[in-house]
C-alpha cells in the first residue's frame, strides 16, 4: 500500500496540488503515525497473548484556514492506515452519536455513562478520524474531557481537523473553564499540525465564478453542475452515480441529502423549503457541509409564505456557521421578495445573502 507521502507526492507531480511547506510537514506527522499503527498491528497477537494493551500512538489535530488541504491530508492518511476497524466521521455527527448512547446508557442506572460508552466505541474503531472539530454548545463541551480520556485509555488514536488551534476552541463559551482540560488533553496527547500554506484550494476552485446565478435554467443548472464537479473532483463523466447519504437531525430524525460529497450538498429549493422543515433540519446541515448548492429558488411573496419563510430559517443556520452557498434564483437577493406582507422582514435575509457572496466571507471558516 502507497503511503501517505508517495500519494501527496503523487498528487504534487500531477499538479493538483502546490508544493506547500506545511502539508508537507503534516504529511511527516501523518506517514509517522500510519508507520506506527501498522508496528502495532504486528504487535498485536503477542499483547493479547500477554494481556497488555498495545501503545497507543499519538494521535494528530490538524488545523487552519479554509480550504488549505486539511480534509485532503486526513483523507490520505485514512486510506493508507492497514488498520481495522477504523471510522471516518463528522464530528458534529459523532457528538450526536454520543448524547444518543449516553441517555440509553443512563436508562440502565448503572452510574457513570461516560466509561461504558467510551469502551463500546472504541470496541468499534481503533482509529477515530473526525472532520471539523468544533465546539458550539455547553452539553459537547462538558462531556468531552472525560470521554476522550477515557477512549485514549482504551487505545483509540485520533486524527482531526478543525478551523482553529485548541486554545481558540469555544472560544466565549459558557462556563468555558470547565472545558480547558479537553485543550490541556488535545495539546497532551495529540502533536498539533498547523496548515496555513499560501493556497485557497477551495476558493481557488470556484475560479472567481458567480456564486449567485439568475434567472433558473439549464444555463445556471449547468454552471451549477460544474462549480460542484471542480469542488469535489468527482469525474462530471459519472453524473449519474453522484453519492447520496442521510444525515442525523436532532431528535433521532434522518435528513435525505440527494447529492453529497467532500462537504458539498445539492439540493432542490423545493425539497428544502416547500416541504415541512424547520431549525434543526438546517443546523444540520450547516454543521456538516462547508458548501450548500440550491437550485430552483423562486421569487418569493405572501402566496409563499410558508416557504419563504423556511428559506429566512435556512439562510440564518449557513450565514451563522459560514456555509458557502451557491444558488439559481429567480431574481438578485434583493429582488427576492419586493412587495408584500413579510417583505420588509426580508430585507435582512437579502442583506445576508449578498454578503454571503463577498470574497470576506467566502474566505472563511466553516463552523466560525
Amino acid at each position: 500500500m502507497a503511503s501517505v507521502l508517495q500519494r501527496y507526492e503523487a498528487l504534487v507531480a500531477a499538479g493538483e496540488l502546490r508544493p506547500d511547506e506545511d502539508q508537507l510537514k503534516a504529511v511527516a506527522v501523518l506517514d509517522r503515525l500510519a508507520a506506527e499503527l501498522g508496528e502495532g498491528c504486528k504487535q498485536g497477537l503477542w499483547s493479547r497473548l500477554t494481556g497488555q494493551k498495545p501503545k497507543r500512538p499519538r494521535g494528530i489535530y490538524m488545523w487552519g484556514g479554509v480550504g488549505r488541504g486539511k480534509s485532503m491530508l486526513m483523507d490520505l492518511a485514512f486510506s493508507s492506515i492497514a488498520v481495522e476497524p477504523k471510522r471516518r466521521v463528522h464530528f458534529h455527527e459523532f457528538m450526536l452519536e454520543v448524547h444518543e448512547r449516553l441517555r440509553e446508557e443512563r436508562k440502565s442506572e448503572s452510574g457513570d455513562p461516560i466509561p461504558p460508552v467510551a469502551k463500546t466505541i472504541s470496541s468499534e474503531a481503533r482509529i477515530l478520524a473526525f472532520d471539523e472539530m468544533v465546539i458550539n454548545n455547553s452539553a459537547d463541551a462538558m462531556i468531552l474531557s472525560r470521554l476522550f480520556s477515557h477512549l485514549l485509555d482504551e487505545g483509540v488514536t485520533v486524527i482531526t481537523t478543525s478551523n482553529r488551534p485548541p486554545r481558540d476552541l469555544y472560544l466565549g463559551g459558557l462556563n468555558r473553564e470547565l472545558f480547558l482540560p479537553f485543550i490541556d488533553l488535545i495539546e497532551r496527547e495529540l502533536d498539533v499540525v498547523p496548515l496555513n500554506g499560501p493556497t485557497d484550494y477551495r476558493l481557488e476552485r470556484l475560479g472567481g465564478f458567480p456564486t449567485w446565478y439568475v434567472p433558473n435554467g439549464p444555463e445556471a443548472t449547468e454552471a451549477l453542475s460544474k462549480a460542484f464537479f471542480r469542488l469535489t473532483d468527482y469525474p462530471p463523466e459519472d453524473r449519474q452515480h453522484v453519492p447520496s447519504e442521510d444525515i442525523p437531525v436532532q431528535g433521532g430524525r434522518t435528513l435525505y441529502v440527494p447529492k453529497a460529497l467532500k462537504g458539498v450538498a445539492v439540493f432542490s429549493f423545493k425539497r428544502l423549503c416547500g416541504e415541512a422543515r424547520g431549525a434543526p433540519d438546517y443546523l444540520a446541515i450547516a454543521r456538516r457541509y462547508h458548501t450548500i448548492i440550491i437550485v430552483g429558488i423562486p421569487k418569493l411573496g405572501p402566496e409563499n409564505r410558508n416557504e419563504a419563510a423556511r428559506f429566512v430559517t435556512l439562510i440564518d443556520a449557513l450565514y451563522e456557521h459560514k456555509v458557502k452557498l451557491l444558488a439559481a434564483a429567480d431574481a438578485q437577493p434583493s429582488e427576492l421578495y419586493k412587495k408584500g406582507d413579510g417583505a420588509f422582514e426580508f430585507e435582512r435575509t437579502a442583506s445576508r445573502l449578498i454578503e454571503m457572496q463577498s470574497e470576506d466571507y467566502l474566505a472563511a471558516g466553516h463552523g466560525l
